[in-house]
Formats: structure tokens, C-alpha cells, sequence
């Protein structure tokens, strides 16, 4: 029969495992030592492009009116501002205007503060006029029958009620532009990983539909609270979008460039056993001796894993085959306790 060695501190410590070297050789254990290092990886995650709110404009009036003639433009088109979007009549316009060119022919002066014509002026700023239009009132010194409606920014035509004929009611949305040219990625990033992003880093973004275009943003704004289905934090990213490939919806993938840490004993990933309620390493003791060690973990980065307790450096781990000791380690420790004799025996 084959003779297997007992050691000293195998007899006193009921946690080491003897594994024969033939058995070693057939499962392929490696190990590796447990050295400090300075954990850095970027964070990945999945991310969806959206529009910047804030670049976004509805086209609507203050007052009624009926639109006379709609321009050629449709959804999907690009407009610039100032762009003549409709025509459109609406007594309260065309009675504030009647009351501007009356108190112009009456020779009044707004340049010598005369508050009978800055009230006139006020009154069709009021109803959402442009300065540009006043001042062509001011010049033709007549009351238009149609008024034509600008675009109030450069985007692309996202909506359209607007049609010949209609009638619009004040607040009623005629028409919904957005700009483009900066958009939003919002990127859902693991609860774990959250410490690790923080507003100002750079991102790099690359949309599935465009896996050769790499885009870079920056991290605008981490949202205050988790998806508790997915346990993701959302992760706002703004970037530059010149030539219009960012589309909404459109999906990426997206990598924030983490801040690099301080330097901590790390193992690599593959050294840990997670069981759930613990997590657990297999020290290697040399001559086929094995311990299991519960550690507490820390940051993870370029396949390592931070331990802040339960190793020291030099120590060596496990990191192949770990599962086979763990098992027979368990055995063992189920043997042990069913050889203990039972209470009052």
C-alpha cells in the first residue's frame, strides 16, 4: 500500500488537505503568489443613446390662430433656425400689430422712451413675435395678413402636427425640433462597479450599429438611485455627435476610463471561490498540503481581485482545479464530525 506523509501541522490544523502528488499531476493545480498591485480597469457596460433635453424645442403659439400654409418640411428634415416653418393668421396677433403701426404713425419715438410704444412692442413680444419680426412690421408700417412662424433652433424635424387649414389652439405642439450635435449615453453600470465611475471621467463609446467608430465623451451625471431588478446605477455620458451617426435609441458599449487606485494584495479572480454567504481561497502549503482561507475581497481590475483580509503577501493560492481540494476539504471536515462521538456517550 502506498504511505502518505503526516505532518505536524497537519495533525493539529483540521482545515489541511493532503492531496498525493499523482493526483496533483492528473488535475493540474497551479498556484500563484499573492503579491501587491495597483488595480486599474476601465468599467464596461450597456448603454443606449438618448436626446439632450435641453437641445429640444416645441414649436407652439400663445394665441389662436389658423395656419394658412404650412412649408415643405417633414419629419427627418433639417431646418435652421430663423427658417420659416408656417404662415398663419390670428386676430390677437393681428390686433396687437394694428395697435404697433398705429402708435409708429402717430410718430412716436421708442428711442425717446415713449411708453405708449414700448407697451406695443411688449405686447406682440408677448405673444412669442421674434425681434426680426417686429422690426419688419416697424419697416413696412402695415399690418400683415399672415404671419410667417421660425424655427427657434437648428435640428432635425422630430414631430409635425401642423397642416393647412387647421386650427391651433394656444400650447398646442406644432412642431418638435432637436438638435443633435451633442447627444446623451445612458449607460446602466453594475452596482459594484459604481464606485469606481465619478463625473468628469472620460468615456469611450461605440455603438453596435458602428463597432469600428469609437466616440468620446465624458461622464456628466451618476443618478441617485439603483435599478433594483438589474442592481445598476444609471450613468449619464454626453458627447459630440458632428456628423448625426448617433441615432436615438441606437444601442453601445460603452468604457469609462476608472480612476487608478492605490496599491493592495491581490490574487487573481480565478483564486476565489464565492460561495455566496463567504468567500473562500485554497492556500498552498507545499508538498501537497492545501488550506481553505476565508477572505474578505475588495476592488477588482485587469483579472485580479483586492484581499484586505485573510492573506499576507508570499502567501500562495490556488488558481486552477481549486474546486477538487475544496470538495475533499469539505469531505474531510464531514468525515471529522461524524467520527466525534455524540453528547453523553
Amino acid at each position: 500500500m502506498d504511505y502518505v506523509a503526516v505532518y505536524e501541522d497537519e495533525a493539529q490544523d483540521a482545515s489541511t488537505v493532503t492531496v498525493s502528488p499523482g493526483k496533483l499531476q492528473k488535475t493540474g493545480v497551479r498556484s500563484e503568489p499573492v503579491e501587491w498591485r495597483t488595480l486599474s480597469a476601465p468599467v464596461r457596460a450597456a448603454g443606449k443613446v438618448a436626446f439632450d433635453p435641453s437641445r429640444t424645442s416645441v414649436v407652439s403659439l400663445r394665441f389662436e390662430a389658423f395656419v394658412e400654409k404650412v412649408e415643405k418640411v417633414a419629419e427627418g428634415d433639417y431646418v435652421r433656425k430663423g427658417q420659416p416653418l408656417l404662415h398663419l393668421y390670428g386676430p390677437a396677433l393681428s390686433s396687437a400689430a394694428a395697435e404697433y403701426v398705429a402708435v409708429l404713425h402717430a410718430g412716436r419715438n421708442i428711442e425717446r422712451g415713449d411708453e405708449r410704444l414700448n407697451g406695443a412692442r411688449r405686447r406682440l413680444a408677448n405673444l412669442g413675435l421674434t425681434d426680426a419680426a417686429i422690426a419688419a412690421i416697424a419697416r413696412a408700417r402695415a399690418v400683415p395678413r399672415t404671419l410667417a412662424w421660425p424655427a427657434p433652433q437648428d435640428g432635425h424635424i422630430m414631430e409635425r402636427a401642423a397642416f393647412n387649414g387647421m386650427r391651433a389652439a394656444p400650447g398646442d405642439a406644432l412642431f418638435r425640433i432637436v438638435d443633435h450635435s451633442t447627444v446623451w449615453v445612458l449607460a446602466d453600470v453594475s452596482e459594484r462597479d459604481i464606485g469606481l465611475v465619478a463625473p468628469g471621467q472620460t468615456a469611450s463609446v461605440r455603438p453596435r450599429a458602428f463597432p469600428d467608430r469609437a466616440f468620446s465623451g465624458r461622464v456628466a451625471l451618476i443618478y441617485p438611485h439603483l435599478n433594483m431588478e438589474t442592481r445598476t446605477a444609471r450613468v449619464r455620458i454626453e458627447l459630440a455627435n458632428p456628423d448625426g451617426l448617433l441615432r436615438g435609441d441606437m444601442y453601445a458599449d460603452v468604457e469609462i476610463a476608472a480612476a487608478v487606485g492605490e496599491k493592495g494584495l491581490s490574487v487573481p479572480e480565478s483564486a476565489v471561490i464565492d460561495t455566496g454567504a463567504k468567500q473562500v481561497v485554497i492556500l498552498d502549503k507545499g508538498e501537497g498540503r492545501f488550506q481553505p482561507r476565508e477572505v474578505a475581497l475588495g476592488r477588482r481590475g485587469d483579472g485580479f481581485v483586492e484581499i484586505r483580509k485573510g492573506v499576507s503577501e508570499g502567501d500562495r493560492v490556488v488558481t486552477s482545479a481549486l474546486f477538487l481540494i475544496d470538495a475533499e476539504s469539505n469531505l474531510k471536515a464531514a468525515l471529522r464530525t461524524l467520527d466525534q462521538p455524540e453528547d453523553g456517550k
